[in-house]
């Protein structure tokens, strides 16, 4: 299989500017830039899909470039519906750096911020060399420019595609560049800056996208969706990452797996079949989960998701350390305990029970478990020698309603 043949089996080509391009993909030795704005100091899955392809297209010979937005993230790209908030210029650089580390750590790729040429443009210049290529019904006619014209669009917001295309420019002129790789959201953008090296240069060079990825309710990953999912593990734990994938609907689980792993055909086909054949296993979000977990952060980092997981279902969370059982319980509510004290008492204090009386009853019936440990005595102290690494103490009322007891 060749590689344009393998991104269109993984569905990772939307659009192309080039029949031309299926060959100069399989050859090898393109230059070719994705880009990003710094919209937040951390990428997340949303991203992955796209730089994926880009290692994709490394391994198959071709050289990337990311481009980090430093210019055009203080313009914001035109979103379809509304202006984007501008964000602070301090705030800015430190997405900056912080996606510039990140994208050298793990994909390896050369890192390029579009503000390093850009704010050496004056208004002038920029409207006599770049903007006299722009014919405003040329403009107009593009997709995301055409949806905001009824709600309205700044002239700022208008110039971002300029901005953009003049990137391709630079990229061209300066380090051979002649593909651009994005979101299927960023066609109209693409295509302006193949025409703009076109007019200016006379020379032909190369833009594809890629379908955008969505959850099973048809929303893209992302920060503005509210649903995103961090490559930062500091922002987003390994076993966060675990249970999105491991609760994946079945109908999302081949799609991702090929878009998300480097999996073959044949290794996913197979994984399909004994996915199908045995669904309960869920075999195929336990192969999408230790891919993509392994790749991010290690292996490491995957065998601690599986441990937190399996810990927390069976409830022997005494094997967890404070920090896993921090990673396992960050959005259980939590309640701060200066010495400790009576079993009935501290579930009242904490809300688990609305009186003593209720909370008696809930002992006396085995509904209470601390650290795991079903708990009947109406006597039984909580104090900093029952607590997991004498800080945490965790009291679980029935299957499913938990809280975290804080040493002070």
């Amino acid at each position: 299989m060749t590689l344009f043949e393998d991104l269109k089996w993984r569905g990772l080509i939307k659009d192309s500017t080039s029949p031309d391009l299926e060959e100069k993909l399989n050859k090898g030795g393109m230059t070719f830039y994705i880009g990003t704005d710094p919209t937040a100091e951390s990428m997340h899955i949303g991203h992955l899909s796209s730089f994926l392809i880009s290692k994709r297209l490394k391994d198959a010979g071709h050289y990337p470039i990311l481009l980090i937005g430093g210019a055009t993230g203080r313009i914001g790209d035109p979103k379809p519906t509304e202006e984007r908030s501008m964000k602070s210029i301090e705030e800015i650089e430190k997405n900056v750096k912080g996606l510039a580390e990140q994208a050298k750590k793990i994909f390896g790729f050369e890192v390029v911020n579009n503000y390093d040429w850009i704010k050496e443009i004056d208004v002038v210049t920029f409207l006599r060399d770049y903007g006299k290529y722009f014919n405003m019904n040329y403009m107009l006619d593009k997709d995301i420019i055409r949806r905001r014209l009824n709600t309205g669009i700044s002239f700022t917001e208008f110039t971002y595609m300029i901005l953009q295309a003049l990137d391709f420019l630079h990229l061209y002129k300066t380090k051979n560049c002649t593909l651009q790789v994005a979101g299927s959201d960023q066609w109209g953008n693409m295509t302006a800056g193949v025409d703009l090296i076109r007019k200016v240069t006379g020379k032909e060079v190369y833009a594809f996208t890629m379908p955008l990825v969505t959850d099973s309710t048809g929303k893209k990953f992302g920060k503005s969706e509210g649903n995103a999912l961090w490559l930062d593990k500091e922002k987003t734990s390994s076993y966060e990452l675990y249970q999105f994938f491991i609760n994946t609907e079945d109908s999302m689980i081949e799609t991702y797996l090929k878009i998300y792993t480097f999996l073959s055909k044949e290794q996913i086909e197979d994984l399909m079949k004994r996915h199908e054949e045995e669904p309960h296993l869920r075999i195929g979000q336990k192969a999408l989960a230790e891919e993509i977990i392994t790749f991010l952060h290690g292996h490491e980092e995957y065998e601690k998701a599986v441990r937190i997981s399996e810990a927390l279902f069976s409830g022997n969370i005494k094997d967890l350390t404070l920090h896993e059982l921090e990673m396992g319980f960050k959005d259980v509510p939590s309640y701060t305990i200066q010495n400790g004290g009576n079993i009935v008492d501290i579930l009242v204090e904490s809300s688990i029970a609305s009186s003593k009386r209720e909370a008696r009853e809930f002992v006396a019936n085995g509904s209470i478990r601390v650290n795991g440990e079903k708990i009947m005595d109406v006597e039984f102290e909580i104090t900093k020698d029952v607590a997991i690494e004498g800080q945490v103490v965790v009291i679980r009322k029935g299957k499913k309603s938990y809280i975290l007891l804080k040493f002070d």
